[in-house]
């Protein structure tokens, strides 16, 4: 293909709202009508330890009360085996082994096929017949084990569920959009790629790929990955993936079989390879993988056997990774290499037989959530425009705060007296007292307490991050923090910092030995940030008051906090992240956010806010189980003084409907139905009494008398008069723009008008 040819089937980046937008939609259709608008039959995360997996768990379950996932869809986490690591490829195995022995404990039971019956050599239940059951399915995948060493403060939480306020401002009621939220939005446009094939789609936990998948095209029966092309400088630091010249071409993507994998090449690398385009680039392995037809089968029919082979690499203590190992198998060029790596051959005996085919998209743009400023700067950058800043929140008057308008404040509460700087991000938080949070900084957790004395004073400087942890067996939180652009994996004597500052300063500064945070059997090489035991479990202000001196606030050789830190129980980021109590967890942040919604749902009843969207403000006071019933119930019994006290600038449908959302979450049904009728009562007319407003204004104005005239019409005067219109036809939007919804929040709507045979039909 020549350079001119290839320069023309460059793209300028989608614009990103307008993708998301798009995937939401769809994800939304998806969810409501599964039959209509194809979901996925499965959702797997892989998780590092059975008790991240107990989390994500929770987050799947709370994605499908949400609306994320559609009820017919099977979620599942499933950890390592014993919390050891096996690599991504032997995860992508185990969980396809998993999510077998899932679909048993649903009680599903495939039948044996025809011919396996009739050679008897498979009675039903079988082995085979659950492969071939399996292979029908359509499963996403996500990767989202790990410990978040350069994200610690999503490290509780799991990375692939960290705040992500990207369109939170269209759903303004709705729960705070996560990183995986979006994520789910974009497969759910990939879904329609297998067709009636089954397959596998697989994405990472730590990127939002950002393209229109429903453009994507996936050859049959074969594994492909999704690529994109980008400078060789980059490519240096990723894997790349080489292809034949003999492509597949469309508007915006380009299918072509892939010839080579290369990890981090050189140039010389890449020209050797032929792995460079005309234009100078060459193609970004995305992470993004699928297979589909008899490749999924030969995936599955290998998940389903796999647990030989997990044994085999916990015993050897070795991984399989699915970017290096298992995806070589697809690629004959890399099978020599293959086979002198853990299990193989194998590997390319069970998925040799099919091909990959790489799937490049130009409008892809690749935003990557692996360390702390790269999370600020997504909510900061380019896509500032789609970041909702208030979402969920609590916050004082602009006369007894100081809060910066490019702040993202998310699901928390923040008392007077309280500072936020530039562009920091605070999330599930209550911020009390007289806190000051620099610029740049990240706040997720914390709760300082309301009754802190008067003298208390605490200062988060510019880019730090701060969080709180349960851990188990500890009635108090443990306090943690960092620098925004600390690396816990740098050595103390290789580029190590704490806080901003060289690790090894830090300590000299302060006062602490080494032998405080290691063990003296640690080399140099294993002293780093992340298996410091730097963090004390003390009393809240106690644990406070050393933060501020840890970070270089205090007096540096205190004596009297050198020996409250030393006499205290410490603990590391790697001991931390396997000891967090997930339970109280999970538990003290659904009720922090149903708290914030039952105060916002008050307002509404008090004040009569008509902006405020009551049916999912109930959805998040429900989460505090039985005592977020009690709240709504609380609600419903105001509203006939409710009624009373807004009634003359109340709409009654806006009134009736308030009700009828609060039945449906007090559970009674059949009242919320019974009530719906005069909501629609209502509508009609108040409809019809703008109508006729309308009409006897238009009336008075077209009549072409003087106004001491006008006043003497008489509207009951017969009077007839012929309206022929079009046919409206709406393609989005339909009925937006008619009360109740248009009275909550403005409607939009796209139609066009038609004729038929030429002829205006009403």
């Amino acid at each position: 293909m020549s350079g001119s040819s290839r320069n023309n089937q460059q793209r300028k980046k989608a614009d990103l709202a307008t993708i998301l937008r798009k995937s939401w939609y769809h994800l939304r259709l998806s969810v409501r009508h599964p039959t209509r608008v194809p979901t996925w039959d499965a959702i797997l995360l892989t998780a590092a330890s059975p008790e991240q997996a107990e989390l994500y768990d929770w987050q799947l379950r709370r994605a499908k009360r949400m609306g994320r996932i559609a009820d017919s869809t099977v979620t599942l986490a499933v950890p390592d085996p014993d919390g050891k690591r096996i690599g991504s490829g032997a995860a992508t195995l185990n969980a396809i082994y998993a999510l077998a022995l899932h679909y048993q404990k649903l009680g599903f039971d495939p039948v044996a096929s025809e011919e396996e019956v009739a050679n008897g050599s498979c009675a039903q239940s079988s082995p085979m017949s659950w492969v071939r059951f399996l292979s029908e399915k359509h499963v996403l995948m996500l990767h989202a084990g790990g410990d978040s060493k350069r994200v610690p403060w999503a490290n509780p939480m799991g990375k692939v569920f960290l705040p992500l306020p990207f369109l939170a401002s269209d759903d303004p009621d709705g729960p705070v959009p996560l990183l995986f939220d979006h994520i789910l939005a974009l497969a759910s446009s990939a879904r329609h790629a297998f067709g009636d094939q089954g397959g596998l789609f697989i994405m990472t936990g730590d990127v939002l790929p950002c393209f229109d998948a429903f453009k994507m095209t996936l050859p049959e029966d074969s594994a492909s990955i999704v690529t994109v092309p980008i400078t060789l400088d980059i490519a240096s630091n990723h894997g790349v993936v080489v292809t034949s010249k003999s492509e597949s071409l469309a508007e915006g993507f380009t299918v072509s079989l892939v010839n080579d994998l290369l990890q981090k090449p050189t140039v010389e690398e890449l020209v050797k390879k032929d792995a460079i385009l005309h234009d100078g680039r060459t193609l970004l392995d995305t992470g993004i993988i699928s297979a589909r037809g008899k490749a999924w089968l030969d995936l599955v029919a290998l998940g389903c056997s796999c647990q030989p082979m997990i044994s085999e690499l916990l015993g050897s203590k070795k991984e399989m990774s699915l970017y290096e190992d298992l995806v070589a198998a697809w690629v004959p060029s890399r099978h020599d290499w293959l086979r002198t790596r853990p299990l193989g051959e194998h590997l390319v005996n069970s998925l040799g037989k099919q091909k990959m085919y790489s799937y490049c998209t130009y409008d892809l743009q690749f935003l990557h959530f692996g360390t702390s400023s790269e999370v600020l700067d997504h909510l900061s950058g380019d896509a500032s425009g789609i970041v909702g800043r208030r979402h969920l929140c609590s916050i004082p008057a602009t006369t007894v705060s100081d809060i910066a308008a490019s702040c993202v404040i998310l699901s928390s509460e923040i008392a007077p007296g309280v500072s936020i700087g530039e562009d920091s991000l605070i999330y599930d938080s209550t911020v009390s007292g007289a806190v000051q949070i620099g610029s740049q900084s990240v706040v997720v957790g914390i709760h300082i307490p309301s009754e802190a004395p008067e003298s208390f004073r605490f200062m988060l400087p510019d880019r730090h991050c701060l969080w709180e942890v349960p851990l188990v067996g500890h009635k108090e939180r443990v306090i943690v923090y960092c620098g925004l652009h600390d690396n816990p994996k740098n050595s103390i004597h290789k580029d190590g910092t704490f806080c901003g500052k060289p690790l090894e300063k830090v300590l000299c500064d302060l006062g602490i030995e080494e032998s405080d945070l290691w063990s003296l059997n640690a080399s140099s090489q294993e002293r780093y940030l992340w298996n410091a035991k730097m963090f004390p479990i003390l009393t809240y202000s106690e644990m406070l008051k050393l933060a501020s001196w840890l970070m270089g606030l205090d007096d540096g050789r205190n004596k009297e906090k050198i020996a409250l830190w030393r006499s205290s129980k410490r603990v590391s980021l790697e001991e931390l992240h396997g000891s967090i109590n997930f339970p109280e967890m999970c538990s003290g942040s659904s009720n922090h956010q149903a708290d914030l919604a039952a105060g916002i749902a008050k307002a509404c009843v008090n004040y009569g806010m008509l902006g405020r969207n009551l049916s999912q403000l109930c959805h998040e006071i429900l989460q505090k189980e039985s005592l977020g019933l009690e709240i709504c119930k609380k609600f419903l019994d105001q509203c006939p003084k409710f009624q009373e006290q807004n009634s003359r600038i109340l709409p009654k449908s806006r009134a009736y409907q308030v009700e009828v959302d609060l039945l449906r979450a007090c559970g009674d049904e059949a009242k919320a139905l019974d009530l719906e009728h005069r909501v629609w009562e209502a509508v009609a007319e108040e409809t019809a009494s703008a109508v006729r407003y309308g009409f006897r204004e238009h009336l008075l104005e077209s009549s072409g008398k003087p106004p001491s005239e006008k006043n003497h019409i008489s509207l009951s005067q017969p009077r007839r008069t012929k309206v022929e219109l079009p046919v409206r036809v709406d393609f989005v939007g339909g009925w937006s723009d008619t009360p109740p919804w248009s009275l909550e929040r403005a409607g939009c709507v796209l139609n066009m008008a038609i004729t038929l045979e030429g002829s205006l039909p009403i």
